[in-house]
């Protein structure tokens, strides 16, 4: 999966905004004002930081080693870097896309998930 397919496929989903609040090299995408990726458009090949359940982030970690690893710059626990244009399957990409985007749903506030399914 290149980087604007991965781009394509966030901004895709319900609510979701795109930024720069870091610098103009990392892309972040937010649901209701909160991160659930990250890509730094610098990296060749290309590579995202998604939110993880911990015990699904270590088994990634393990049977895609090198490809999948502990989040760069954020919580080892909580986030996976993710090697995009390497022999990962785009389809689990895309589902572990879909996971941290869904993690973080879960994570609002009741306001701010009746107001994200309004829109």
């Amino acid at each position: 999966m290149n980087i604007e397919q991965f781009r394509e496929y966030c901004i895709s989903k319900q609510g979701v905004t795109e930024s720069f609040p870091f610098d103009e090299k990392t892309l972040v995408f937010k649901v209701m004002g909160k991160m659930f990726a990250l890509t730094g458009l610098e990296y060749n090949p290309a590579q995202a930081n998604l939110k993880c359940d911990p015990e699904r982030a270590i088994e990634l970690r393990d049977e895609y080693d090198g490809l999948i690893r502990p989040g760069y710059h954020m919580s080892k626990v909580h986030w996976n870097t993710v090697e995009l244009e390497k022999n990962i399957p785009d389809e689990l990409i895309l589902e572990l896309i879909d996971h941290s985007y869904d993690l973080v749903v879960k994570s609002l506030t009741k306001k701010l998930q009746t107001q994200l399914a309004s829109l």
